[in-house]
C-alpha cells in the first residue's frame, strides 16, 4: 500500500464527501481510491469511513484520524514547494486581503521592489476587516489582527499590533495631559465602534499587573480608523489607535503620545491562508515576504 497516496485519497473523500468526486480530483479511477481507503483501513484496524448508498461520512475515529491528515499533507506541501519554489517563477493572479490602515501606510510603500523582482505575478489587494471566506472568494491569504479560530486555516504570527493613546499638541494646550487612565473620563475621547457589535469599545490599560477597563462616552465615535486619526489630528480629542498608523504623525509632531507609562491593548498579527491549499509559488513567495516585512519592524514587536 502506497501510505501516502491512501492518506490524500481518505483526505479527499473525505473533503469531497464521496469516492466519485474523490477519484475525479485525484484523477484515479473509483475502484482505486476504494482499494486504497480499504487498505489504509486495515492497516490501522478501524473503520474510518461509514459507507451507504447515498452518501460517505467520517466515523468518529475517521474525523479525528482526518485532523490529523490535513496536518501532515500541508506540511508536506509546504515542505515540497519550498523546494519548488527556487524553480518556479510566481506568475498568475494573487488574491490578498489585509487590513486598510496596514496596506496604505505599511505593505503598498513597499511593495514596488517585491513587483519588479516578479514581473509575471499580479497582485489583487483588497483592504479592509470584513470576513471572508477564502476558498469561496477565491482568496489566497489574509492578514488579519486579534486571535484566530477557524482551524480550516493556517495562522502564522508574524507580530504585535499595540494600541496608544495620543492627541493633537493644540488639544493638549488647552487640557492637561492625563496621567492615569481613569483622569480619560474629564477628557474629550474619540471612541470607537466595533464593525462587528456596533458597540462602542472599551479602552483597557495595563501597569505592573494593574488592568484597568474603562467605557468612556465618547465626544466622537468613529468606525474607522482613519477616521480615529484624522480626529485626533483636528484636535477634537484624545483617540487610542494602532501605534504603526500614528507613527508618521508622532515623528512629525502632529500628534503626542499620552499615558506613555501604560500599556493599552495588543493584538497579534497573523499571515492565513487556508490548510488545504497547495502552497504554490506565488502564495509561499508573498506570505514570506510579507511576514518578513512585519517581523522585521520594531513596531510590531509586543511591549
Amino acid at each position: 500500500m502506497d501510505r501516502l497516496m491512501a492518506l490524500r485519497a481518505f483526505s479527499r473523500v473525505v473533503e469531497l464527501g464521496g469516492f466519485t468526486n474523490a477519484a475525479d480530483s485525484l484523477q484515479l479511477s473509483k475502484t482505486s481510491v476504494s482499494d486504497l481507503v480499504q487498505s489504509l483501513e486495515k492497516h490501522l484496524g478501524v473503520r474510518l469511513l461509514q459507507r451507504t448508498t447515498r452518501r460517505v461520512t467520517a466515523t468518529a475515529e475517521g474525523a479525528a484520524f482526518y485532523e490529523r491528515c490535513t496536518h501532515i499533507l500541508a506540511d508536506l506541501d509546504e515542505a515540497e514547494a519550498s523546494v519548488m519554489q527556487a524553480r518556479v517563477a510566481p506568475k498568475g493572479r494573487l488574491r490578498v486581503d489585509m487590513p486598510s490602515g496596514l496596506a496604505r501606510l505599511f505593505v503598498i510603500p513597499r511593495l514596488a521592489p517585491f513587483l519588479a523582482r516578479y514581473p509575471d505575478l499580479r497582485l489583487e489587494l483588497g483592504m479592509g476587516l470584513r470576513p471572508v471566506h477564502l476558498l469561496d472568494e477565491g482568496i489566497d491569504c489574509v492578514v488579519r489582527f486579534g486571535a484566530q479560530s477557524d482551524s480550516s486555516l493556517v495562522a502564522r504570527r508574524v507580530g504585535t499590533m499595540s494600541h496608544i493613546c495620543c492627541a493633537s499638541p493644540t488639544y493638549l494646550r488647552e487640557h492637561a495631559a492625563p496621567r492615569h487612565p481613569e483622569e480619560l473620563s474629564a477628557h474629550q475621547c474619540i471612541t470607537y465602534v466595533s464593525g462587528r457589535t456596533g458597540r462602542v469599545m472599551d479602552w483597557e490599560f495595563e501597569r505592573a499587573g494593574q488592568r484597568i477597563q474603562l467605557t468612556l462616552d465618547g465626544v466622537l465615535a468613529v468606525n474607522d480608523q482613519d477616521g480615529n486619526i484624522i480626529a485626533g489630528l483636528m484636535g477634537i480629542g484624545i483617540a487610542k489607535v494602532a501605534n504603526y498608523m500614528a507613527r508618521p504623525y508622532l515623528e512629525s509632531g502632529q500628534l503626542v503620545q499620552v499615558l506613555t507609562d501604560w500599556r493599552a491593548e495588543q493584538f497579534p498579527i497573523s499571515v492565513m491562508y487556508a490548510q488545504s491549499r497547495h502552497l504554490s509559488a506565488k502564495l509561499r513567495i508573498f506570505v514570506d515576504w510579507v511576514s518578513e516585512l512585519i517581523q522585521e519592524d520594531p513596531i510590531f514587536q509586543t511591549l
